[in-house]
């Protein structure tokens, strides 16, 4: 048996905990089956259908917010920040994205409360660093996915306990799936130590204590409440960055925000919860949807696409929105196979499409600004990674993801001139709707009247506000005031999730609604991969997986520098001479 052959056989046999065709959140949403052919048509038409999919979180978040363990949630926070512990918030990816997102939101809401109203802000200044996050591999994983580490659940369980998480703080691990083990470890580590833990994730929980061991270990765990926000399967399948990672935005940012509305108590409309969170979230649905706001996602989904056909790159500018950019353009990658960003010092390498860049700040202080505090990224040494039982690979070799290399991606203000592709380039200041308005708006535009001036193209999208003749592209969104602004930000997230995938199906990279050029990066993309060319090949599973570690293997071997990476999924319907057709 040769050594392709091998793997594939042991991965068929010995990675059945892995194998999660079986999964809802897996599998092809009906109401999406013909989406390229729709975007083909009408770009306008395929937007309304891919925000179609979000309408099933409605009735899960009505759901949700009315039951015992919500409720339960939203006292232990509250319980633990009133007595100085901690709320820390554990993912992997995107949950791990969006983990970091939560965190800056807090500390967001609580600089907007020491400007609005000091006096509040006064008493309440210690809780702006009562809020944390842990992402499997680290910060550095905000903007490059760390291959692998999420198969690991002893690295989720390292990183609670060099955190020191313990009683009296709370952890909230926040799954997709339900099944990423790296975040199961955070859940297992946290509860062992004493903190109150709450697990949210996006399948029945009934299938997955029933198809996975890991699942029923940690859902039978009296010691964790869990909260099921099934919704069903996603715009694109498998895509939970989308509709999973939203449903976890609302439920895990409404307890947040009701814990901090009580917290502060009597300081206005601004500051109180949202009456009905689920509502809110459905008017956002309703606005997204009205003709001007799909004609400015259609049209700017068109401009990328003209855009990256030619070759040329997109650099995004921004302030307060950076890290909601930086969230969903790091997950085109994986997603969709297009270059990741790269490092400054790397002239190998193709550009990413799209990047980021922070408006107003050089490189010296983005990433602080960003985050709203220090960089906090791994710096595991080799002996450590052997103490975890890592591959012999990572023990030979961690992975550089420590800050020194996380400060590589430029993402300061100065002039970057592998942004300026002679085939076309573009700057895009993005703005929040708060941030658009009065003097900050003027001089968030004023900023990037500068920075732009290298750029052959220059356009400004606003995500959120009241509406405005003067803007060319905003997706207007009624402002609903809150805490942590939690509907502004949840509208930015269905705005930009909608374009970048709707720019990639005109591009060709999803076939009916199936992520066709996704990458092999860790187990799940691996099973993943094999799905597909099975369904699209007509294959059994068996074999679709011998076509997928042969691909693997072959591009690993042929690869050259300086080269966009191929899918394995491509490369196996490349060598059939497969043409794709959706429906």
């Amino acid at each position: 048996m040769d050594g392709i052959e091998a793997r594939a056989k042991d991965f068929i046999e010995n990675e059945r905990q892995f194998h999660l065709g079986f999964l809802p959140t897996e599998q092809s949403n009906p109401k999406t089956r013909d989406m390229d052919r729709t975007f083909s048509a009408s770009t306008a038409a395929g937007v309304r259908q891919l925000l179609s999919v979000d309408r099933d979180i409605v009735p899960m978040a009505r759901r949700v917010l009315a039951s015992p363990p919500f409720h339960a949630l939203t006292e232990a926070v509250f319980n633990a920040l009133a007595s100085g512990g901690r709320v820390v918030f554990s993912g992997c990816g995107s949950t791990g994205r969006l983990s970091i997102l939560l965190e800056a939101m807090w500390r967001r809401a609580l600089m907007d409360l020491a400007d609005e109203r000091p006096e509040r802000y006064r008493t309440l200044a210690p809780l702006q660093n009562q809020v944390h996050s842990i992402m499997t591999g680290g910060d550095y994983a905000m903007v490059k996915s760390v291959e692998s580490f999420e198969d690991y659940e002893v690295f989720g369980r390292r990183q609670v306990v060099d955190m020191g998480i313990g009683a009296g703080d709370v952890l909230v691990g926040i799954t997709e799936g339900g099944e990423t083990s790296s975040v199961i470890g955070t859940v297992e580590a946290a509860a062992e130590r004493g903190a109150a833990v709450f697990l949210l994730f996006n399948n029945p929980a009934e299938i997955l204590a029933a198809r996975l061991e890991r699942c029923r270990r940690v859902l039978e765990n009296p010691r964790v409440t869990v909260l099921d926000l099934h919704c069903g399967p996603m715009a694109v399948a498998g895509s939970t960055r989308m509709q999973a990672t939203t449903a976890e935005q609302l439920v895990a940012g409404a307890a947040l925000e009701i814990a901090l509305a009580r917290l502060i108590e009597n300081a206005g409309e601004r500051w109180a919860a949202l009456p009905d969170y689920a509502g809110a979230f459905e008017a956002v649905l309703e606005a997204l949807v009205a003709d001007g706001a799909v004609d400015a996602m259609a049209g700017h989904i068109e401009f990328e696409e003209r855009l990256y056909r030619a070759e040329g790159l997109a650099t995004y500018y921004a302030d307060r929105a950076i890290l909601d950019i930086f969230t969903d353009t790091t997950e085109r990658t994986p997603t969709f196979m297009i270059p990741p960003f790269r490092k400054a010092d790397d002239s190998a390498s193709p550009p990413s499409w799209a990047f980021v860049k922070h408006v107003r700040l050089p490189a010296s202080a983005a990433w602080e600004a960003a985050l709203l505090r220090p960089p906090r990224c791994l710096t595991w040494t080799p002996a450590d990674y052997c103490a975890m039982g890592a591959a012999e690979a990572v023990c030979a070799n961690p992975p550089a993801i420590g800050p020194a290399e996380l400060a590589k991606f430029a993402i300061g203000c100065e002039t970057d001139a592998s942004r300026l592709s002679p085939n076309g380039n573009a700057a895009v200041l993005v703005l929040l709707g708060s941030e658009a308005v009065g003097g900050a708006g003027a001089r968030l535009r004023t900023a990037f009247d500068a920075v732009a001036r290298p750029y052959q193209e220059r356009r400004e999208l606003v995500l959120g506000g009241e509406a405005d003749p003067a803007a060319a592209y905003q997706v207007a969104v009624p402002p609903r005031p809150s805490p942590l602004n939690l509907m502004e930000r949840l509208a930015a997230k269905l705005t930009l999730n909608t374009i970048s995938t709707g720019t990639m199906v005109r591009m060709g990279r999803v076939a009916g609604n199936w992520m066709s050029h996704v990458a092999v990066s860790n187990k799940k993309l691996m099973d993943r991969s094999i799905r597909l060319v099975a369904e699209l090949c007509g294959l059994d599973y068996e074999t679709a997986a011998r076509e997928i570690f042969a691909a693997v293997d072959e591009l690993e071997r042929t690869a050259l520098p300086g080269t966009a990476r191929v899918s394995p999924v491509q490369h196996v319907l490349a060598k059939r001479r497969l043409t794709v057709i959706s429906g």
